[in-house]
């Protein structure tokens, strides 16, 4: 490493040797209380191991490395509580077909159109086309304001003879036109009809139309290059030191890949990975960064489990002391989760002996949730882990396309912390954007991409909107602060708080600590 000063880095560093210890001096610390003004943070083995008092200079000492935050903010490190880490991967390796950045029919129509004469042309140079793999186009990010509703005919007049997938922007739609149906055995009718999720005409016609098949898919077609390296390189310029994956039914070869990430150092997060049942096993060792997280349920409007079911799944998982985390992006599907966890009864009573340890139970995304059922909410006392990004990213479509009824209830924040309930966020990328920054400031204003509010009184102040970043995986509404003998995974700004908090931006982050290795670091 060149010299001692990492003030003089380079924008990224390779793990440093244990001992290697750091000091930040001139700090503005957000601590638990308030500090008089900046301060020296000692970080030995991973550990906040000593916070000065204002004014007071900490001796340097041997071996230890030292960074001169002159005023700027040092912050716990941003969690993300909610996202998807190999289609985060594997969107680099895709064609984005969606809004804002396709935002037309025309848009839509020439960029296929040139995705499929890249395939070809590249399959007869026996070279890889961007956005395709094993000859395949992969499409992502589709909303149906862009060019309406997609199935394999409208996608065949596009790329005809080129395997195409597109997926809708919600994730749980693949469409496939005739040559992707042909490749994974679903052209024929009869074996679409022996496929549960696969959408048909009258006459039994597949549609091309796939719902909630991604690990069906996976293996029947060309596995995408899935870059995670890429993705914890970015996460942590952004400040972000833990991830949790709350992709559902993970297939063992991802998890063995995420794993991995995180052993090589790929990987930099810490990671919390969504288990699909409460038996599932730990993951291998190393395990200092990886760890088990709720166990995720998934909810469908077409296909909604009777509350008594959905209830056993809930005791069940915690006479084996594992929280649940219910997906629900409809009225109807909090309605029929809150149903069921009424019927599964408190935790308490279904397990006292672990009760007591175990995190809250959690509602995923609570897309819309109207004062009535937030009161429910609160009274079971679960957790909600929302997007307030989506307002940014999708709020001019919701305008068009969502019931009014339900405009002012959009992915809430002021009105259930009002009402009790414990929230964080995540940014459930790649279906939203990667970037805690920008859903803190979407938290704040609640504008859409146009500049129009929608839900004005959601509004929350941006320490408050920062703060649903801020959780442990085990608590994640519970905001962290710095403190001497909490683990050193940390986020330094170039600004004092108060002016990071005016202009909410990972541009301001300089330097990202991660078990107390300096991981990332800009001049």
């Amino acid at each position: 490493m060149p010299g001692r000063n990492l003030a003089r880095g380079l924008s990224t560093f390779p793990r440093r040797s244990r001992g290697d210890d750091l000091l930040v001096r001139r700090a503005e610390i957000l601590a638990r209380h308030s500090s008089s003004g900046p301060v020296d943070v000692r970080i030995v083995r991973g550990v906040v191991a000593e916070i000065g008092r204002p004014g007071q200079r900490l001796d340097r000492g041997g071996g230890e490395s030292e960074i001169d935050a002159a005023g700027g903010a040092l912050l716990p490190g941003l969690h993300d509580h909610h996202l998807h880490l190999m289609s985060l991967a594997a969107s680099t390796s895709s064609v984005s077909l969606g809004p804002p950045e396709i935002a037309s029919r025309g848009e839509f129509v020439a960029r296929l159109r040139t995705a499929a004469a890249a395939a070809r042309g590249s399959a007869a140079r026996g070279s890889a086309a961007r956005g395709s793999a094993g000859g395949w186009i992969r499409g992502v990010g589709y909303h149906q304001s862009v060019a309406g509703d997609l199935d394999r005919a409208a996608l065949d007049a596009l790329t005809g003879d080129v395997p195409t997938r597109v997926q809708h922007r919600g994730g749980a739609l693949w469409v496939l036109n005739s040559a992707a149906l042909l490749q994974v055995g679903l052209l024929d009718t009869g074996a679409a009809r022996d496929v549960a999720g696969v959408e048909r005409t009258s006459e039994g016609t597949p549609t091309g139309r796939l719902w909630r098949l991604d690990g069906w898919l996976a293996g029947r077609i060309p596995q995408v290059p899935a870059d995670l390296g890429a993705v914890g390189r970015a996460a942590v310029a952004m400040g972000v030191t833990g991830l949790t994956d709350a992709t559902p039914d993970r297939r063992p070869s991802d998890a063995a890949a995420l794993v991995a990430a995180v052993n090589s150092g790929a990987l930099p997060q810490r990671l919390t990975l969504m288990r699909s049942a409460a038996t599932d096993p730990d993951p291998p060792p190393p395990l200092s960064r990886v760890s088990l997280g709720p166990m995720k349920i998934m909810m469908d409007d077409t296909d909604l489990p009777p509350p008594d079911d959905l209830a056993e799944r809930v005791r069940g998982a915690r006479l084996a002391g594992v929280p649940v985390a219910v997906h629900c992006v409809t009225r109807v599907q909090l309605v029929v989760a809150l149903a069921a966890f009424e019927a599964a009864g408190p935790a308490r009573a279904v397990a006292p002996s672990v009760a007591p340890a175990v995190p809250a139970d959690r509602i995923e995304h609570g897309a819309v949730v109207p004062p009535e059922l937030a009161a429910l909410i609160a009274a079971a006392g679960l957790t909600v882990v929302t997007q307030p990004n989506f307002i940014a990213e999708r709020g001019d479509i919701y305008l068009a396309e969502v019931d009014p009824d339900d405009l002012d209830w959009l992915y809430p924040c002021r009105s259930l912390i009002a009402a009790g309930i414990k929230v964080a966020a995540g940014t459930d990328a790649p279906f939203g954007q990667p970037d805690p920054w920008r859903a803190v400031r979407a938290a704040r204003d609640r504008l859409t991409g146009s500049g129009r509010l929608l839900g004005a009184g959601e509004r929350v102040d941006a320490q408050a909107a920062l703060d649903l970043f801020l959780g442990s995986p085990g608590a994640p509404a519970r905001p962290r602060r710095i403190h001497r003998g909490m683990p050193a995974d940390l986020c330094l700004l170039r600004l004092p708080l108060r002016d990071a908090l005016d202009d909410p931006d990972a541009a301001h982050v300089r330097a990202t600590i991660i078990d107390g290795d300096l991981a990332h670091l800009t001049a």
